[in-house]
């Protein structure tokens, strides 16, 4: 049965989920954030053409501005969230403050928070706990995977999952969303699911440093084995922190392949590769302009919660090497020769 789904913020990750809930037979409202203004100009005005994409969106998705979106989660079976890392308190001050309670929301958005006690807590539970202190009681479920933007508006296959506490709601978004190529699992782990596919933009960004700088050297290569080399860091790194968050061993997956798909073909491998190339922060975010570039405030967050947690004696700073280079190449503004030996062992 379709449904009507409202999907506030029109950027990539955005735009790929109203495409694929229009594709399952869903009514759905696009709602522009106050920095998508002109997006919405276009779709209303050339026939639901998204500007950026250049991909025009099917006659059963209509569109409304951000000082609309009241009126456009009227009678919504359910609501997503997809707006980026810089509009976590837009959303939580203008949208879930003052929205019907009895409407769920479904989290697109990919992040955490870093407590003073080396805790990181995802954006969902971020937001139930700024309600839950003015009073108001609302569950946030997330959708998080290994999926690129452009492949799901493609409609390539692809595997994500849905959390949260209900099962029926989890049920019932799972039927709304699903199609013949957009497969979808459904978990209550909302903090482990959600913490994997956000750090997994952290430890991205160091394995594309590792192919920026080895390709510099010999562009001519391929460099698989220095790949491997930083990619099976990245994923020990990402496994031991996870475990210690009580992460289900299928979010712990999940975020492994999430790894994959971000270094592959995702915006953080962009700007990684940029920076092992030994060009500076400021350059590489020039020649990415108008990127959002979410892995920078990802890997701050993540080290700072880390290295919070090693002053507690909660955990070893030598366990998490991949981290601390990520960290000191954006801390110093310059890449710097990659920790090759601190990822062997000796388990004899």
């Amino acid at each position: 049965m379709a449904k009507n789904i409202t999907v506030i913020g029109l950027g990539q990750m955005g735009s790929a989920l109203a495409l694929v809930a229009a594709k399952a037979g869903n009514r759905i409202t696009a709602v522009g954030t106050p920095q998508d203004k002109d997006i919405i100009d276009v779709c209303i005005n050339e026939g639901g053409r998204h500007p950026k994409i250049e991909q025009r969106f099917p006659e059963n998705v209509s569109f409304r501005y951000s000082e609309d979106w009241k009126e456009a989660c009227e009678g919504a079976d359910f609501v997503i969230g997809a707006i980026s890392s810089f509009g976590v308190d837009w959303f939580l001050e203008e949208i879930l403050s003052r929205m019907d309670t009895s409407v769920p929301v479904v989290s697109a958005a990919k992040g955490l928070v870093d407590q003073e006690d080396g805790s990181l807590i995802s954006y969902p539970e971020y937001w139930e706990q700024k309600l839950s202190a003015k009073g108001i009681k609302r569950d946030i479920y997330a959708i998080g995977g290994p999926g690129t933007a452009e492949e799901i508006r493609r409609g390539e296959h692809t595997h994500v999952a849905v959390c949260g506490p209900d099962n029926e709601l989890l049920l019932m978004m799972k039927s709304a969303l699903e199609t013949d190529t957009f497969h979808i699992s459904l978990t209550k782990d909302v903090h482990g699911l959600e913490s994997a596919v956000a750090i997994k933009n952290a430890y991205a960004l160091g394995v594309a440093m590792a192919i920026g700088y080895c390709g510099k050297a010999a562009p001519e290569k391929s460099h698989f084995n220095s790949q491997a080399a930083a990619f099976y860091q990245a994923a020990k790194e990402m496994v031991s922190y996870l475990k210690a968050e009580k992460a289900s061993e299928d979010s712990i997956m999940i975020g492994l392949g999430d790894l994959y798909v971000t270094v592959t073909g995702a915006r953080t491998r962009k700007i990684g590769v940029l920076l092992g190339e030994g060009k500076s922060y400021a350059e590489a975010t020039a020649i990415l302009s108008g990127m959002t570039l979410e892995s920078i405030v990802i890997i701050k967050r993540l080290a700072r919660a880390v290295k919070t947690k090693a002053a507690l004696g909660l955990v070893n700073l030598s366990d998490f090497p991949m981290l601390t280079f990520v960290d000191e190449v954006l801390e110093e503004d310059r890449i710097k020769d990659f920790p090759w030996k601190s990822f062997t062992f000796q388990d004899i």
